[in-house]
């Protein structure tokens, strides 16, 4: 069985409103994913000694996917998802994606670069986040063309919505999403940003970024309609979720380069509210 939840989470994750047939494979995926990203983030290790346990546990995600039984050290994380391979057909390069996103922010940070610009962001995007709504049109059977660009529009937008709500956390450790072509039309610099103060600049910059974010969103939004019962209301919280984390970040004017929004109760009775109208 797939561990539980733990982490805080803006959007739900196998929630009660996930399918109930589905949730441990769900939570099998999450549970991969989120262990990884831990492995690149967590810890007093190395950039070399999370770059080297990232390719173990790509070796290991190989192993399990060809049929061998999970090792010890992680069977709590490999055993359920090689459950979810078997009886799912769960696309393995997607997981694989996800580990190469992992590996980049490694690298990225230890040199401290950034990204040249939006196409660049995007490209991580299509590795970090993407696959896990092209997993989870698997599941649900969902296959086509149209379906997979809405679901990229609405993951992309999510992990571009968890950039810009972190930027008081990833600045200080080096980790730059606020890319150079961006930073350069505003006229902000690097060091600009790592005072973590909010100018008339920084304000337009954040603004920008939080509009493309949301523009990212609303072109995905019509696959709220396509997946079927719980599903669908399953997506229009996520959706909801993330378009309240924007209204926060616009509501804040420029301070979530000090200040982190995060969503509370009324938040949520609002994106019920919100997903209840779509």
């Amino acid at each position: 069985m797939a561990a539980p939840v733990t982490h805080y989470e803006n959007f739900p994750v196998a929630s009660l409103l996930c399918p109930p047939h589905l949730r441990q494979p769900i939570a099998a995926i999450y549970g991969f994913a989120r262990t990884a990203d831990d492995i690149a983030d967590e810890g007093d290790a190395t950039p070399a000694e999370r770059l080297a346990a990232l390719d173990a546990y790509r070796e290991e995600l190989r192993s399990v996917a060809a049929g061998h039984a999970p090792g010890t050290h992680r069977a709590a994380v490999f055993g359920p998802l090689q459950v979810a391979i078997v009886q799912h057909g769960l696309p393995t390069p997607l997981l694989e994606d996800l580990l190469s996103a992992f590996s980049q922010d490694v690298r990225k940070t230890a040199a401290g670069e950034s990204y040249a610009d939006r196409a660049e962001l995007l490209d991580y995007c299509r590795r970090s986040a993407n696959p896990v709504g092209r997993l989870l049109l698997h599941l649900y059977g969902v296959h086509d063309a149209q379906a997979l660009a809405q679901s990229d529009a609405i993951c992309s937008a999510l992990q571009l919505i968890n950039f810009w709500q972190d930027l008081s956390i990833d600045i200080p450790r080096g980790r730059h999403y606020l890319s150079d072509a961006d930073c350069a039309r505003h006229g902000v610099t690097r060091a600009q940003l790592a005072t973590l103060q909010s100018t008339p600049a920084t304000r337009q910059l954040i603004a920008g970024n939080a509009r493309w974010a949301r523009e990212c969103m609303l072109q995905g939004l019509p696959l709220v309609h396509r997946l079927p019962g719980r599903a669908g209301w399953e997506l229009r919280l996520v959706v909801q979720g993330g378009l309240r984390i924007l209204d926060k970040v616009d509501a804040l004017q420029g301070a979530s380069l000090h200040t982190r929004p995060r969503l509370g109760k009324a938040d949520w009775l609002r994106m019920l509210g919100r997903s209840l109208r779509m």
